[in-house]
């Protein structure tokens, strides 16, 4: 198990356009051989967007792209003609397929916080296609089967428990509160990867907490 600490994250966004951003792997700019993806998941964003500030128009091709808003909301607008406003406890996701354009800002004026992240399918040159689920259960296992990969939501209370997936890609985020994790304690921000994960067990430590576990199967293998 290998953890990067939310400290450990690289820096990138554009603070003076109100938006700031926490990548856990190689992104954009910054480029580092050893930490270029772990299994499909190629992307784990922390994003912070001021009222108003955004991403305009960009193009996406061959990455399925999921994103778990913390709080406020969060404005999406793409190629195919789906306009949506995601809300906390919403899970969205865009196939971005054979090629797909969006937008993603914060309309409000209240701060907007999510986490994104970016997964390589099995097989390319698919038909993009978009949806959200809207207050998605605790517990309740999203499946992403372009990836070969399920995302799993626990939110739990002081000193619960919970078991995670096995699976040999096992990547777990801290979202809300600290989670003690294979003798680690994972604090908010804090992430852990895991390696043929078996009989792992995660449990809110001192108080509540809510993480986002990424149980993945298959390396992507198009290409």
């Amino acid at each position: 198990m290998y953890v990067q600490r939310a400290a450990e994250r690289f820096l990138g966004g554009d603070p003076a356009a109100g938006i700031e951003t926490w990548h856990a792997f190689s992104f954009s700019g910054f480029y580092d051989p050893d930490n270029v993806r772990f299994g499909p998941l190629a992307a784990c964003n922390e994003e912070r967007l001021a009222g108003g500030a955004g991403f305009p128009e960009h193009p996406h091709r061959d990455v399925e792209i999921v994103t778990w808003v913390v709080e406020g909301e969060l404005a999406h607008e793409d190629s195919t003609g789906h306009v949506e406003t995601v809300r906390p406890g919403d899970v969205q996701r865009l196939s971005a397929g054979s090629g797909v354009r969006h937008s993603e800002r914060n309309a409000g004026s209240a701060p907007l916080r999510f986490v994104q992240m970016w997964l390589t399918p099995s097989e390319g040159d698919e038909e993009p296609s978009y949806e959200v689920v809207r207050g998605i259960a605790d517990g309740t296992p999203y499946a992403l089967t372009r990836a070969e990969a399920v995302l799993h939501v626990r939110r739990l209370r002081a000193g619960e428990r919970t078991a995670l997936p096995d699976a040999p890609w096992l990547y777990v985020h801290v979202v809300r509160g600290a989670v003690r994790l294979g003798g680690e304690v994972l604090r908010e921000g804090d992430a852990a990867r895991v390696l043929d994960a078996e009989d792992l067990t995660a449990e809110a430590a001192g108080c509540a907490a809510e993480l986002l576990a990424w149980e993945m199967h298959a390396e992507p293998h198009f290409g």
